[in-house]
């Protein structure tokens, strides 16, 4: 929405009688100075990129190494930006250090049999913990992963 799109909604509401003179002038000096629309944006993109940083694991689903890379490179390049993206870029590099050391002793010990449940049960954690930290994080919050140890 323009700006002359927005102070015309401003006045309409103000001639209803919705708002009153003091706030269509508060209102109108926040269109004018450009911040009616950038902070919800601005808040919006705290919880976008790190939610983002958890659900790019998904990709690996599709294209191997994939679910490795654009999280690493979403941390990367928004943790000097946004600080919630530092903290669950930390988060999600432990899992997913955490979850390739899991996964070579789950194959080695598939050789034995027994590490063939653990692989079924490392793939069902593979897209459930995302989608839990991808929750949390929609929602401001940030969720550790289980199991997760802390190399980062």
């Amino acid at each position: 929405m323009s700006i002359s799109d927005e102070l015309s909604r401003l006045n309409e509401l103000r001639e209803q009688g919705t708002l009153s003179e003091q706030e269509f002038e508060t209102a109108k000096a926040k269109v004018l100075s450009g911040n009616s629309s950038s902070m919800p944006d601005a808040l919006e993109a705290r919880k976008l990129w790190p939610m983002l940083i958890h659900l790019t694991q998904l990709c690996g689903c599709l294209v191997p190494l994939v679910g490795w890379i654009v999280p690493i490179v979403i941390w990367q390049m928004q943790k000097d930006k946004i600080p919630e993206c530092d903290v669950h870029g930390r988060a999600v590099a432990n899992w997913l250090i955490s979850f390739l050391i899991y996964s070579v002793v789950a194959f080695l010990l598939a050789f034995v049999i027994i590490g063939i449940p653990i692989l079924f049960v490392l793939g069902i954690l593979a897209v459930v913990f995302p989608v839990i930290g991808a929750i949390k994080a929609s929602n401001g919050d940030l969720w550790e992963y289980p199991m997760a140890i802390r190399f980062v």
